[in-house]
């Protein structure tokens, strides 16, 4: 693990096209801006772990995406 320290308005550029900055620090709270191309996906970490959940449950039902669970949940087609 890499550890950087940033004061607020700093910025650190991650592979070209990610760039992420402290707005704010608070207590212990750090507020981050994130400008990030639109094909990147950029999760906080318990979210991102319960979507590797949903993908692998989907898996072992045998279904290859999880487009069509989600669909079926909001009713749409």
């Amino acid at each position: 693990m890499l550890f950087l320290t940033r004061k607020i308005n700093e910025t650190i550029i991650i592979n070209d096209d990610i760039e992420l900055t402290v707005i704010e620090v608070r207590g212990k709270s750090v507020k981050l801006g994130l400008n990030f191309p639109p094909s990147a996906s950029v999760y906080r970490r318990e979210v991102w772990e319960r979507i590797q959940a949903e993908k692998k449950g989907l898996e072992a039902e045998g279904v290859s995406s999880i487009e069509p669970k989600l669909r079926a949940r909001s009713g749409s087609d």
